[in-house]
């Protein structure tokens, strides 16, 4: 299938999810995750229908951003971010999904201000507390939140995870569950410069169940572009 055939595909499967939970398909924002695909492959994406372009590596993203790969659609960064690239990110991306930590926030909030701007974010829940993944625990969210309401040029939009990888989707359904709450019980609280629109969660093989358990950002990879041929290392 092409990349133009697969975005319908997904599209299909997010409008079924959706309405099998109760909930208006347009509510869900589809990310392509556009890691290893070159500029014209994205370009495809953007054209087939896609509602934002998600990259996980600042200098792929800049060399594509160069091309006017993203153009018609907002940019989101959505992997590991180091403090000492912030400086690529802000004011580029959209929305960058994976602050997990306080000294990555403080970072943003310095080159955003120095830039006279207000960067979009979201906070990492590491929600199954693996020791090779980065991100607040579910317990430090509040102070989390409340160490964002501090900041001038951040605005905190949500909460984005990626939990453990399964052999099935529904296996994630936990995990979401867990999202889902967190996210409900902080929506509760009132801080400045914190709006909670966005819980990102749910990639290829389980972004249904995210959306049954209330994503509304999903981040779709190989499901549109075809599973990533990754280099032999020597």
């Amino acid at each position: 299938m092409t990349i133009t055939e697969n975005v319908a595909e997904v599209k299909r499967r997010i409008a079924a999810a959706a309405e099998s939970a109760g909930r208006e398909p347009s509510e869900i924002l589809l990310v392509a995750a556009s890691k290893m695909n070159d500029a014209s492959r994205v370009r495809e994406a953007v054209a087939a229908g896609v509602d934002a372009c998600g990259e996980n590596r600042v200098q792929e993203m800049l060399e594509k951003n160069a091309l006017g790969a993203y153009e018609g659609v907002p940019l989101h960064f959505i992997g590991h971010l180091q403090k000492n690239k912030v400086k690529f990110v802000v004011g580029t991306a959209a929305l960058i999904h994976s602050v997990d930590s306080l000294a990555l926030l403080e970072q943003i909030d310095r080159v955003a201000a120095a830039r006279g701007l207000v960067q979009d974010v979201l906070l990492e829940v590491n929600i199954g507390a693996e020791a090779s993944k980065s991100g607040f625990s579910p317990d430090e969210i509040p102070a989390a939140l409340a160490a964002a309401g501090q900041k001038h040029n951040i605005c905190v939009r949500g909460l984005m995870a990626i939990p453990p990888i399964c052999e099935n989707g529904e296996e994630n359904r936990q995990y979401f569950e867990r999202m889902k709450q967190l996210f409900i019980d902080n929506c509760e609280k009132k801080y400045d410069n914190v709006r909670m629109d966005f819980m990102s969660m749910g990639m290829s093989g389980d972004y249904e169940t995210a959306i049954a358990c209330g994503a509304n950002i999903v981040r779709v990879g190989s499901a549109i572009f075809g599973a990533r041929i990754y280099p032999e290392k020597n």
